[in-house]
């Protein structure tokens, strides 16, 4: 079974949110609740590229600059970057300088140029890839699924960068296509209800 850590308000909660002190709001008001919002979906499949091989504090402490560095990840904004804009981001120290990963942002924001086009916004197109309920294993003891290498696949198929499985599965996790809070967690039934609620976005003509 998931680790569980008692919070300061008594509260179980997921082991992982207490090893950092940035992750406790971020456990609690973000990861695993369903998300609909383009901006924010781009948003969090960049910051995932960038996380690849580092570790998410990394890139939640520096969230804020990478927002300001890519103007708040509005991808037809970014999709205009050129190399100038390149060597620029390769010298801001507040986000990560790893010119293949800028470089996947930038391409990344034109194919949802086109991934819009296609499907009539992100949030249709990500949420298209939402596993059934009774098809997911125990809570946080996967860090892939067939979802994830569907939708790392299609991704690649439509020409993103930096969007292998593991990368789509975390991406997945924390924007609520799966529930992933430990048994017993405090979040897990908000998750769930915030699900219940929630109005999954449809492809055009899907």
């Amino acid at each position: 079974m998931t680790k569980l850590i008692e919070g300061a308000d008594g509260q179980p909660r997921c082991a992982w949110s207490a090893s950092a002190p940035e992750f406790d709001a971020y456990h609690d008001a973000e990861w695993g609740y369903p998300v609909g919002d383009d901006i924010r979906l781009f948003e969090k499949i960049c910051l995932e590229s960038f996380q690849s091989g580092l570790s998410w504090r990394t890139i939640l402490v520096k969230r804020e600059n990478f927002r300001t560095a890519f103007c708040g990840f509005d991808w037809n904004k970014v999709a205009d970057f050129d190399e100038a804009d390149v060597q620029r981001l390769l010298q801001d120290a507040g986000i990560i300088r790893h010119r293949g990963k800028i470089e996947a942002t930038i391409n990344n924001a034109r194919r949802a140029q086109e991934l819009v086009a296609e499907a009539g916004s992100l949030a249709a197109f990500f949420w298209s890839f939402e596993p059934e309920a009774n098809d997911l294993a125990e809570p946080q003891t996967q860090t892939t699924s067939l979802e994830s290498v569907a939708l790392s696949k299609a991704l690649k198929k439509r020409g993103w960068k930096f969007v292998g499985p593991t990368t789509a599965f975390a991406f997945m996790q924390a924007m609520g296509l799966i529930n992933d809070h430990a048994i017993g967690c405090c979040c897990r039934a908000k998750a769930v209800e915030a699900r219940h609620v929630f109005k999954v976005p449809r492809v055009v003509g899907g």
